[in-house]
């Protein structure tokens, strides 16, 4: 089996326990971790977020994300991918309304922004390893073990 020392994973980062507890044992495990944070939105065009609000799109979940990477030592970056949200989520949104359909904004931000671009973003800065959610991260990290 090939040794995981010095492997960099590219790994998304809400600010939330999953992708925390992600970091922490991909740190763990040796590798070199690199963080990052997606911003969906200019929080100024829309007032700010709500005081306390601990979504993945919120000014406080960035903040938790920069923190983790800080306290584990390892690169955190916040990337604007709110031209690519708005075409790919709000205005799938919009017409599904507009429809009369029920829409799911987290589906479409799951796989288009998510897994598309945050793929995109890490292959973009030269690395193989990508890790969005707790799920494959952890099950990536038992196989390892």
């Amino acid at each position: 089996m090939m040794s995981d020392k010095n492997k960099t994973v590219v790994l998304g980062m809400s600010g939330g326990i999953d992708s925390s507890v992600c970091a922490a044992l991909f740190v763990e495990q040796g590798y070199t971790v690199i963080g990052i944070t997606i911003k969906t939105f200019n929080y100024d065009d829309v007032g700010g977020t709500i005081e306390g609000d601990k979504s993945c799109c919120s000014l406080d979940g960035i903040n938790d994300a920069r923190i983790i990477a800080a306290k584990f030592g390892f690169p955190h970056y916040v990337m604007d991918f709110s031209e690519v949200f708005g075409r790919n989520v709000i205005d799938n949104f919009i017409d599904e309304y507009m429809h009369g359909r029920t829409p799911n904004p987290c589906v479409i931000c799951n796989r288009k922004i998510k897994w598309e671009e945050l793929l995109r973003k890490g292959l973009q800065l030269g690395e193989k390893t990508c890790a969005k959610i707790n799920p494959i991260c952890c099950g990536t990290l038992r196989k390892n073990r």
